[in-house]
């Protein structure tokens, strides 16, 4: 059974930072394109940041020039760094792993930027 694991969540002063790190477990699958996306109470899930086959990333243009991705490439781990954090960058983050029609997903770690 694939599981994602995140962990680095927490709770930082506007203009701080944070680096979430995902890992995948139980499967033999490689991953060449893993992701980030995060998620506020009542809306929509929406992409944070992706890395893909060759270490192309893209970027949502809220986080661009902040945040940086790493990791991925069939390596199995992925990483966000977070820099320059705002309090609209709080809430929930999730690792993402698509595979052919599947997609997986962590549990989600919480990041909360408030002084």
């Amino acid at each position: 059974q694939v599981q994602l694991v995140e962990s680095g969540g927490g709770l930082v002063q506007p203009g701080g930072s944070l680096r979430l790190s995902c890992a995948a477990s139980g499967t033999l699958f490689r991953f060449y394109n893993m992701g980030w996306y995060r998620q506020l109470p009542g809306k929509q899930r929406e992409l944070v940041a992706e890395i893909t086959s060759g270490s192309n990333t893209n970027y949502a243009d809220s986080v661009k020039g902040r945040f940086t991705i790493s990791g991925g490439n069939a390596k199995n781990t992925v990483y966000l760094q977070m820099n320059s954090l705002k309090p609209k960058d709080t809430a929930v983050y999730y690792c993402n792993a698509p595979w052919g029609t599947l997609n997986y997903w962590g549990q989600g770690t919480q990041v909360t930027v408030s002084s």
